[in-house]
C-alpha cells in the first residue's frame, strides 16, 4: 500500500504544479509551518477560521509584524486549505484581514543618486547603474543572464519577474563599458569553471528538461555571479549570483557615507526612476510598461511626489 504524501510534501507539489516562485513557496511553507507549531502541532485539516484568527492576531499584536507581512502569512494559509486540503473555506469571511497603509516611496533627487553611485563600486556599482537606469527590482538585476542583455537593440529582457510577466526595459548607454568589462570576467571566471569540471547554473526545470546543456552554456550564465560555488543536496557544485545583501550592505553604507538622512534601500533606485522619468515629461503609461506594472493605478503613486501632488501647489502663506 503506497504511503500517503506528507503534508509539506503535498504543499511543495501544488505550489511547483502551479508554477509558483522558489522564493513564494520558501515563504509560503515557513507560514504554513509557524501556524502549524503556534497550535501545538495540530495537523490543518482539524483547525479552520478559528484558529486562522488567532494565528494572524498573535502576529499583528505580540510578533508586530507588518500589515503585508500578515497579509503573505494569510496568503500561504489559504493556499494551504484551497489548494491542498480541499477545503471550501466556508469560513473565508470571518478571517480579519490587515488593510495595508498607505505610503509614499522614498524618492532621492538626481544629484542624491549620483553621490550614492560614486561611492559604489565593483559589481554592486554596476548593478545599481541599472537599477536606477532601468528600473529594475534588485533580484532582476542580480538574476541577469548574459543572453538577457541585447546591446543591438539596447535593451534588456526581464525574465520571470514579481507578476510572472516578462517585459523589456532600456539599457542605459552609461552603464555600456561596465558592463561590457564585467561579462569578460564572467567569461574568465565560467571558462575556469568549465576546465574545473563545472560551470553549470541553475536553470527553471522546463529548461534543464528540454536543453541539457543549457546549463553550461554562455548565453545563460549569471552576469553577477557569486565569488564561490556552492553545493547542492544532490552533491552537484554550480555558482550562484551574487546574494542581495551584498548590495543591500553596499547601498546602505554608500548611503551613509553620502551623508544622507533618509531611508535609502536598492528598491529606492526604482522609485527614484519611476519619479525621474514623469518629471521629464514622459506618459505614465509608458513607465508602466518599463516598470512592469500590471495595474496603471500601482504607478500612479508616483504622481504624488511630482508637481501634481503637494510641489505643485503653491502654498497660501507664499501669496501674502
Amino acid at each position: 500500500m503506497d504511503q500517503k504524501p506528507k503534508l509539506l510534501d503535498r504543499v511543495h507539489e501544488a505550489m511547483r504544479s502551479r508554477h509558483y516562485s522558489r522564493r513564494t513557496e520558501e515563504a509560503y511553507t515557513m507560514w504554513i509551518k509557524r501556524y502549524i507549531f503556534f497550535h501545538n502541532k495540530r495537523h490543518p485539516a482539524s483547525m479552520g477560521g478559528e484558529e486562522v484568527n488567532a494565528f494572524l492576531t498573535w502576529l499583528a499584536t505580540e510578533q508586530n509584524v507588518s500589515a503585508s507581512t500578515q497579509n503573505q502569512a494569510l496568503g500561504a494559509l489559504l493556499f494551504l486549505y484551497r489548494h491542498v486540503l480541499d477545503d471550501p473555506l466556508p469560513w473565508l469571511k470571518d478571517v480579519v484581514r490587515a488593510s495595508r497603509p498607505v505610503r509614499l516611496p522614498v524618492v532621492l533627487t538626481p544629484e542624491e543618486v549620483r553621490r550614492v553611485l560614486s561611492r559604489l563600486a565593483g559589481p554592486a556599482h554596476l548593478v545599481a547603474l541599472l537599477l536606477y537606469g532601468a528600473g529594475l527590482r534588485l533580484l532582476e538585476g542580480l538574476m541577469l543572464r548574459v543572453k538577457d542583455v541585447d546591446f543591438e537593440r539596447g535593451q534588456i529582457h526581464i525574465r520571470d519577474p514579481k507578476g510572472r510577466r516578462d517585459r523589456h526595459t532600456m539599457l542605459p548607454q552609461m552603464a555600456l563599458p561596465l558592463l561590457r568589462h564585467q561579462l569578460e570576467l564572467v567569461h574568465e571566471i565560467h571558462n575556469d569553471d568549465l576546465h574545473a569540471g563545472f560551470g553549470s547554473v541553475w536553470l527553471p526545470e522546463a529548461i534543464e528538461r528540454k536543453i541539457p546543456t543549457a546549463a553550461r552554456s554562455w548565453g545563460w550564465q549569471w552576469i553577477f555571479p557569486a565569488t564561490s560555488r556552492y553545493k547542492e543536496p544532490t552533491g552537484l557544485q554550480r555558482r550562484h549570483h551574487l546574494h542581495e545583501s551584498v548590495l543591500q550592505r553596499a547601498v546602505k553604507r554608500a548611503a551613509s557615507e553620502a551623508g544622507l538622512d533618509k531611508r535609502i534601500t536598492c528598491h529606492t533606485f526604482r522609485h527614484s526612476f519611476a519619479t525621474h522619468l514623469l518629471e521629464r515629461g514622459h506618459d505614465i503609461r509608458t513607465v508602466q510598461e518599463l516598470l512592469g506594472h500590471r495595474d496603471v493605478t500601482t504607478t500612479m503613486i508616483y504622481t504624488h511626489v511630482l508637481r501634481y501632488g503637494a510641489r505643485g501647489v503653491r502654498s497660501p502663506l507664499d501669496a501674502m
